[in-house]
């Protein structure tokens, strides 16, 4: 299977069917389709930001997939073809609106053609079925709101959803969206009943309109679960009024999140459960086993499929504990199985299997007795077996409910780490005799460690400097008891210097990634440091210099599959693709919980369940490895909003902290899969992730195990470590000692520089940070390296230097000539240039940018169309500024320079080229 074969599959294997009353779908060949709605032809293929920007070779849409199966086959539905004509020339006419390319601006929907009496009139007799699509994107720095056309349906759309309901008695919605949106319209009187099916296509990447149109026609089974609650109102949400605020977000409903919150405290509220997902068949279940032995519990189920079309099954156990000191969640998710395709009348038997004490709770009161533990409380622990969170029943062993424990037993016993230091009060359920649960609240506990004391007490031991004594990097890589004596060779700024990151467009690694870290000065290479590099993710590879990649499916589709075995195949091939453009990691996958269905980047991550989301990160990362890259986990931890996102402190309990939103990064940190880790922007209790000490320290590295490379958000802020306070970007001495290895990003050739001014080497001096702290990190990151791609590829030089020869084949009357000290101001992004004689020229640009520090653009200058240069920056509050793009290697004759504006942003003001003197053999010189 190819790789977009591969991404086809996981697409269709996402979606969620919602409502399929009547059998509407699939649609077969007796039946005529009219296909109304904009995004049929304008498909997302993924959110917005840095997630989804991947420059794709082709992309499939609704429409055309639909067209293409109706006229190749018999067999297949006849698609209105004059509707569709009519859609494709009215969006010629209004064409896509992307806010201008500005970052975060494009808007949550698009404007829809109205529909007309005539239209309709027409459609609805040539037609006997209606395909209504709903688009919605959000993403990066762009939340959705509780507004009409974000979470709700806007005007338009409920007009044309009206309209087509008053012509057709059989319509299906297709919901072409990153997040879960408002879905309480779905049984409205005013569409009389007549929407009979609906189905959640999400975002499915290049391959999304394809599979898609597969599952409307019945080439596929939808056998996609939802990986979150859908409730009847957004106001049902605990989270929704603690949301999108500047400053401090307190998270009030604790470990009640999603389902937890539902299936305890309100049932009633929801429309369509966890784990829901309709089938073009059905399915009979039969349990064959249970067993409680050796403190893990065992259900083998038998599936069977009852219906008529083959097709996909998930397998659903929640365990529910009992009502104790702690209050518990009334069900819990504790493993999942999906089985193979069954056809009609096929059987199989699936074995759920879970430990019981990896559902212990974590005590951060101590009202067990035994505080700062993971504990399982004496009682009544009963098991849940089915489809979805609210239909699944209960399994009995050996004719008795649940499993019985006469006494509180502890699990692990743990340090505090991570508590609150303010006052603030969280969800408590109370058990009510009939079953049910009222909600109460309780004082959450607060912060007791001396910070100070922990850190001064797990300090390194140190290794001093030593001076060059002829180690290599290639010697390590051949015994890495070497690398110690290697790192106490380098000297403090060059350690300084490796902790810093460089960013997009450098040169020293794959161009128009995001970043190059490790041997990126030349003292460094002179030690045979390699420069490694990472990419955008986690759907695909951005490449800001406009080559291609292929796009995957959103974090939220692939999470509703429910099958770690088609993720592990999927990122497979983009491991194998990260080596083939010679990028050593992904940024991705995205492990954070839907803590709000409001939060834009959602499509990024998987589920508002921490199993879920861990298994499936652990299958991304897998399969990211076996392809011969790796990923980078993120964002590391509690970043569960966009608005505000860099001055939001998330202010939790350590229990939900460990519950629900460290969980999904321990589940794939405990695997062994995870070599890279990324913090967040957010401050978790006062303190910003980079430098937060509990965090990266107490709880990731020192209780977790883990020995890889953690690096910092793109341009992060950091506080005091120990005392908190304000942020700022210099701070990395605090970002260091938590056990944060590398800062993301300073400008590119700024690492040696210090050109953002950080706190490195002043701390060294003032005794506020140790060499050995130094030191520390730059293992990690030369760990990194080793098993990273770049250590098996040749050393490259730091400037590489391309080299053109004209290829006019008439003198352009236009051309400018170099060496007169003049500056070009194009005029419709290109102009001709005379180069008078061979010579190495430099390339400098003046350009302003406002807007967002965070978004990057990017203006590629093209010689002959060939990339030669990139201007790439954040923002210049609108000043100008100068940079020196690149050198390149000139033959005389006339030349077509080009700007590409990749990532829109950047006005460039003007361009300078001019002849230099320079001896290209010693720095690398390339021809393309």
């Amino acid at each position: 299977m190819t790789f977009s074969e591969t991404i086809c599959r996981a697409a269709e294997e996402g979606a969620v069917l919602l409502k399929n009353e009547e059998c509407l779908l699939p649609f077969t060949s007796q039946d005529n389709v009219a296909v109304f709605g904009r995004c049929q032809k304008d498909w997302y293929r993924s959110g917005t930001g840095s997630g989804g920007s991947v420059h794709v070779s082709y992309t499939t849409t609704l429409i055309d997939s639909l067209l293409e199966l109706s006229l190749s086959d018999g067999s297949m539905p006849h698609i209105d073809v004059m509707l569709a004509k009519t859609y494709s020339n009215w969006i010629q006419e209004n064409p896509y609106d992307n806010g201008g390319g500005a970052w975060g601006a494009e808007p949550w929907c698009q404007k829809e053609m109205p529909l007309s009496k005539e239209l309709l009139e027409e459609t609805g007799a040539n037609n006997s079925k209606a395909v209504y699509v709903i688009g919605r994107t959000a993403g990066e720095d762009k939340d959705n709101m509780a507004e009409k056309g974000s979470w709700y349906l806007n005007d338009d759309e409920k007009a044309a959803l009206k309209a087509i309901c008053g012509t057709f008695e059989d319509v299906c919605v297709v919901l072409n969206v990153s997040n879960i949106i408002d879905m309480s319209w779905i049984n409205s009187p005013e569409f009389k009943g007549h929407i009979k099916a609906v189905l959640i296509a999400w975002q499915g990447g290049q391959e999304g309109g394809r599979a898609a149109a597969r599952v409307l026609c019945g080439l596929a089974n939808p056998s996609g679960k939802l990986s979150d609650t859908i409730a009847m109102s957004i106001d049902d949400y605990p989270s929704t009024n603690h949301f999108g605020s500047k400053g401090d977000i307190f998270y009030k409903e604790d470990i009640y999140v999603g389902y937890r919150y539902f299936s305890t405290f309100a049932p009633e509220r929801i429309l369509f459960p966890f784990g829901f997902g309709l089938s073009y068949t059905s399915f009979n279940t039969s349990i064959k086993k249970s067993e409680f032995k050796n403190g893990k519990i065992t259900v083998q189920v038998e599936v069977k499929n009852s219906g008529n079309f083959a097709g996909k099954e998930v397998l659903q156990a929640y365990i529910s504990a009992p009502q104790r000191k702690l209050g518990k969640p009334a069900r819990v998710l504790a493993d999942f199985k999906k089985s193979s395709e069954l056809k009609a009348g096929e059987s199989q038997t699936l074995e759920l299997s879970f430990s019981l004490s990896d559902f212990a709770s974590y005590d951060d009161s101590g009202l067990t007795g035994y505080q700062f533990a993971w504990v399982l409380e004496e009682g009544l622990y009963r098991v849940f077996v089915g489809s979805d969170s609210l239909s699944a029943t209960e399994v009995f062993f050996d004719g008795k409910s649940g499993i019985n424990l006469s006494k509180t037993e502890v699990v692990e016993q743990c340090r505090q780490a991570l508590a609150p230091e303010s006052d603030f009060m969280r969800l408590h359920p109370i058990a009510c005799a009939d079953g049910t649960f009222v909600a109460k609240e309780e004082k959450v506990p607060k912060m007791k460690v001396d910070l100070a004391e922990r850190i001064k007490a797990g300090l390194p031991e140190e290794y001093p400097f030593t001076g060059d004594w002829g180690i290599r990097f290639s010697d390590v890589l051949s015994d890495n008891s070497k690398l110690d004596a290697f790192i106490a060779q380098l000297d403090d700024k060059e350690l300084a210097a490796m902790v810093r990151g460089e960013g997009m467009m450098s040169q020293k690694v794959t161009v128009g990634i995001a970043a190059a870290y490790g041997g990126i000065t030349q003292s460094l290479r002179n030690f045979g440091i390699p420069a490694a590099g990472c990419s955008d993710g986690p759907s695909g590879i951005r490449l800001d210099t406009g080559k291609e990649a292929n796009l995957m499916p959103i974090g939220t589709l692939l999470a509703c599959t429910w099958n770690p075995n088609i993720i592990e195949d999927l990122y497979t091939f983009e491991g194998k693709e990260l080596v083939q453009y010679e990028i050593d990691s992904l940024l991705g996958p995205g492990a954070n919980i839907h803590r709000s269905p409001l939060n834009g980047r959602n499509f990024e991550y998987y589920s508002e369940d921490p199993l879920l989301s861990g298994m499936i990160a652990k299958a991304a990362l897998r399969g990211l490895n076996i392809g011969g890259a790796s990923g980078t986990i993120k964002h590391f931890a509690a970043n569960n909003q966009e608005t505000w996102r860099r001055t939001s402190n998330s202010i939790v309990s350590e229990r939900a902290l460990r519950e629900i939103y460290l969980k999904p990064f321990e589940i794939a940190v405990k695997s062994g899969e995870v070599k890279s880790l990324m913090t967040s922007y957010n401050a978790i209790n006062g303190h910003w992730t980079a430098s937060n000490y509990d965090l990266v320290t107490t709880i990731l590295r020192r209780e977790w195990k883990y020995q890889g490379l953690v690096m910092t958000d793109w341009w992060a802020t950091m506080n005091d470590c120990v005392k908190g306070g304000s942020e700022s970007i210099k701070n990395t001495a605090s970002m260091i000692r938590s056990g944060n290895d590398v800062y993301m990003v300073v400008d590119n050739d700024g690492a040696e520089k210090n050109m953002y001014e950080d706190n490195t080497l002043e701390a060294l001096k003032n005794g506020s940070l140790t060499r050995a702290e130094l030191h520390a990190a730059a293992k990690n990151i030369l760990n990194f390296i080793m098993i990273s791609p770049v250590a098996k590829r040749p050393l490259r030089p730091l400037k590489i230097f391309k080299s053109f020869q004209s290829v006019l084949k008439e003198q352009p009357s236009d051309a400018l000539l170099v060496d007169e000290g003049k500056d070009f101001l194009p005029e419709g992004e290109s102009f001709y240039l005379n180069a008078q004689h061979d010579a190495m020229y430099n390339i400098s640009g003046t350009y302003s940018k406002e807007g967002d520090d965070l978004s990057q653009s990017v203006t590629n200058i093209l010689i002959d169309g060939s990339p030669a240069a990139s201007l790439e920056c954040r923002s210049t509050a609108g000043i100008e500024t100068t940079v020196n793009a690149a050198q390149v290697k000139l033959e005389k004759g006339f030349y077509k320079i080009t700007l590409e504006h990749t990532k829109p942003g950047i006005t460039v003001k003007k361009l300078n080229i001019s002849s230099q003197v320079i001896t290209p053999v010693s720095l690398g010189v390339i021809s393309v």
